[in-house]
């Protein structure tokens, strides 16, 4: 016999059913970081897509990107950068680390038929029945927001003091030409401060170039590839006299600057010389901290720096064009300072309600590179050579007396950068 029951029990019956078939439901949710649903599941779950809360990720397909939410991150993924980045074996040749696919075969219009996460990866099934698979860490690592909370350059600003107080050690000439641990460790330095002394080097200038090429290509310019002078003004350049030189970075007036200056002082019979040093990354941050506008604008107008030289039998005329701040755009850190008042040209890039503006957001960058407490003064002696990154610190010299005989040469930067990231280090 057929019980049918009540309609009072019969409706509580129904709520109690619905009620295990919404907490099934919510536990199948749960339990699939980004599982697909069908349209009807889909709304009920608002449209998202949530994994267990250890795996701290959901995702959700919009028109033409993919939102995806891991840890603290939210990323948007364009479909076609998703298609584009795919790191299979035949979009990308793991052996060359370059890419195999076409970019211009991708339909810009592209949307991947099927999406799921699991506990570590994201898989993305094209039209065309391919798989796309990716870590989520390394989307975190590689996406635009990932990026923007990464420091592709870790640094220590420092003033006078701070790089006192650190005790940054020389290294010793033997081990940074034999051994990788002292490779190691000058690098690191100078990567974080931007300069960096070798110790008992000998005073010539061969020494000098079996140390630069170490660590790597010495770049040729208009100098030569290995400079050495003396205040004989055998060139048109101040450098070349007794003259006291304020702060400035060198070939402003290339259209890339040299990356790394090297200085070796061979002999000194007289009195002065001694090197400037400022980091010009730490006056830009103190600008940053309190005019950001005026950070802003160094960043934003571009100057010409020229160099036009008629001695002897030397004739040039370069020119080099670029903002005085140089910074990445989607995380707004400093890469490159260009400042040299003496090459800087004629400011004809501005517009006239620009202009003064400008003045004043230089002045205030100035007044920074010129606080006594950022000054850092050394003497350089036969036998002690400096490394100064040309992009960031700032150099100059005190007036001198006496015969004083130097030599250097500019690194190419790629190549420094290049031999510190095979020994670890970011760079």
């Amino acid at each position: 016999m057929l019980l049918i029951p009540a309609r009072r029990e019969l409706s509580a019956l129904i709520k109690q059913q619905k009620m295990m078939w919404c907490q099934r439901l919510a536990w199948l949710l749960r339990g699939s970081c980004g599982r697909r649903w069908p349209r009807s599941v889909a709304a009920l779950a608002r449209g998202h897509h949530t994994a267990p809360r250890s795996l701290r990720c959901a995702w959700q397909l919009h028109g033409d990107h993919l939102e995806l939410r891991y840890g603290n991150t939210l990323m948007r993924l364009d479909f076609v950068w998703l298609r584009d980045h795919c790191r299979s074996a035949s979009c990308y040749n793991a052996k060359t680390n370059q890419r195999s696919l076409d970019t211009a075969s991708v339909d810009l219009a592209i949307r991947p038929q099927a999406v799921r996460v699991d506990e570590s990866t994201l898989f993305l099934t094209w039209p065309d029945g391919h798989v796309t698979r990716y870590g989520l860490e390394w989307l975190l690592k590689n996406s635009y927001e990932g990026q923007k909370k990464q420091v592709m350059h870790p640094r220590i600003l420092w003033n006078a003091e701070i790089y006192r107080q650190a005790q940054v050690p020389s290294v010793d000439c033997r081990s940074f030409l034999e051994t990788d641990e002292g490779l190691k460790e000058f690098l690191q330095n100078f990567l974080l401060y931007g300069i960096a002394f070798v110790e008992n080097v000998a005073p010539t200038k061969e020494d000098t170039e079996i140390l630069a090429e170490r660590i790597s290509i010495i770049r040729e310019t208009i100098y030569g590839r290995m400079w050495y002078f003396t205040s004989d003004f055998s060139r048109g350049d101040t450098a070349y006299t007794k003259l006291a030189l304020d702060r400035h970075t060198d070939t402003t007036y290339f259209q890339e600057p040299c990356g790394i200056q090297v200085f070796h002082c061979l002999k000194h019979e007289g009195t002065g010389g001694r090197t400037l040093l400022v980091d010009g990354f730490h006056a830009a941050e103190q600008v940053l901290r309190r005019a950001p506008e005026h950070f802003e604008l160094l960043s934003r107008v571009p100057l010409k720096h020229e160099y036009v030289e008629n001695v002897g039998g030397c004739h040039n005329h370069m020119i080099g064009v670029g903002p005085v701040l140089n910074v990445y755009p989607w995380n707004n850190e400093l890469y490159l300072i260009r400042y040299n008042n003496y090459d800087r040209a004629v400011i004809n890039t501005v517009p006239h309600d620009v202009v003064r503006r400008w003045y004043h957001a230089h002045r205030a960058l100035t007044t920074e590179l010129r606080r006594p407490e950022n000054e850092l003064w050394v003497k350089l002696k036969p036998g002690k050579a400096l490394f100064v990154d040309n992009w960031r610190v700032l150099h100059g010299r005190e007036a001198f007396t006496g015969y004083r005989q130097l030599c250097g040469c500019y690194l190419t930067r790629d190549d420094v950068l290049n031999t510190a990231r095979l020994l670890g280090l970011q760079a």
